[in-house]
């Protein structure tokens, strides 16, 4: 922690700002699955699930996986395809693979109990700062700081800190602040709050400052300057792909996809076949894609004409797909699986192409 920070602790009331951000917590926290009790293994899944996705879209999806893999033993031995099915239009698909070669070691190496220790714990794959401490302290009640992007706004505003909360080092600044302040008598409750807050109260743009519990504790607030907290400096635009997918089929209706790599951008997870494409290369997209399924699947296929277009928005990639439909005119080699649409819902596919299959089903193809 720098000295400008330090010094702004010293004079801080952090006893009564503790009170005062748990006593508004108990009162006012939402009714979530996750809170039902501090099993760990759940509060680790609602954590990763929660991480870069709305607790909206999280609710019905942690149901449904619990549900599925109540245990750490159940997700440990489930069929990597089923748990990522499970997943299936979470995104961020890396998240559900890490957790569960954690949960095996978790059961190989524990005896099936999440770890207490800090350095235990962080040795499991996909477990950073923030999950250790989130776990360690809402199960297993330990001060461990739990400082994610919520957590590092509220306290930017409470102790009017301008440091940029982009960049890495400034978590550690967020983390050693969190030391100082959290109650070490009901830890669970406080990091919950803080999160809380900043989801509920202290939102990014127009923040609830007159509902707010710790108002009066808000350096922020008292001068006035809520909105321009915290700093964040942009990040870069996503870079557009221009892609084209084929919705590939046989006489008697099934249809044609394959794996994507083991590793990388939505690994193990299913698809149609897709090719990027170049305006530039002076051939037509559907051309371009036909010489691509040709000499990739060795399939002979006539394609459509365009069947309609998806884009797909991810962190750092905008996938504009143009999407074609072709029937095979024979049987191309082993890197594509043929299946029937019973089978087909049993594979996990990333959003865009459950959108590219459900503009094939609306088509007026009938296959």
């Amino acid at each position: 922690m720098v000295y400008e920070e330090k010094n702004k602790l010293k004079s801080f009331p952090i006893q009564a700002f503790q009170q005062d951000l748990i006593h508004w917590y108990l009162a006012e926290k939402r009714d979530l699955p996750w809170r039902k009790d501090q099993d760990p293994y759940k509060v680790w899944v609602s954590e990763i699930m929660l991480q870069q996705t709305r607790v909206d879209t999280v609710i019905p999806y942690f149901t449904s996986f619990i549900n599925k893999f109540p245990t750490i033993d159940a997700l440990a031995d489930a069929n990597e395809e089923e748990v990522l099915k499970a997943w299936e239009g979470l995104g961020y698909y890396s998240r559900v693979r890490n957790l569960q070669a954690a949960v095996k070691e978790v059961k190989e190496s524990y005896g099936g109990v999440v770890p207490k220790s800090p350095e235990e714990i962080s040795k499991l794959k996909g477990v950073g700062p923030y999950t250790k401490g989130a776990i360690l302290s809402i199960a297993y009640n330990i001060p461990e700081p739990a400082v994610d992007g919520n957590v590092m706004r509220v306290l930017s505003r409470i102790l009017s800190i301008w440091e940029d909360i982009a960049k890495p080092k400034t978590r550690k600044i967020f983390e050693d602040i969190t030391y100082e302040l959290i109650s070490k008598d009901d830890p669970s409750s406080f990091n919950q709050a803080l999160m809380e807050l900043g989801a509920l109260i202290c939102t990014p743009t127009s923040p609830s400052c007159l509902l707010c519990p710790v108002r009066e504790h808000c350096s922020a607030f008292e001068e006035g300057v809520q909105t321009e907290l915290p700093i964040k400096s942009k990040k870069k635009k996503p870079k557009p792909l221009q892609i084209t997918a084929a919705v590939l089929y046989d006489a008697n209706g099934n249809v044609y996809i394959h794996k994507r790599p083991s590793t990388g951008l939505l690994a193990n997870l299913w698809e149609h076949p897709n090719v990027e494409v170049n305006a530039e290369v002076g051939k037509p997209y559907r051309e371009q894609l036909s010489d691509y399924l040709q000499s990739e699947y060795h399939a002979k296929v006539e394609l459509s004409e365009l069947a309609g277009t998806v884009e797909h928005i991810f962190s750092h990639l905008i996938w504009n797909i143009s999407i074609y439909f072709g029937e095979l005119k024979n049987t191309p080699n082993q890197m594509l699986v043929s299946l029937t649409e019973e089978e087909l819902n049993k594979y996990a596919f990333p959003v865009s192409h459950q959108k590219i299959y459900q503009i094939f089903k609306g088509s007026a193809l009938n296959v």
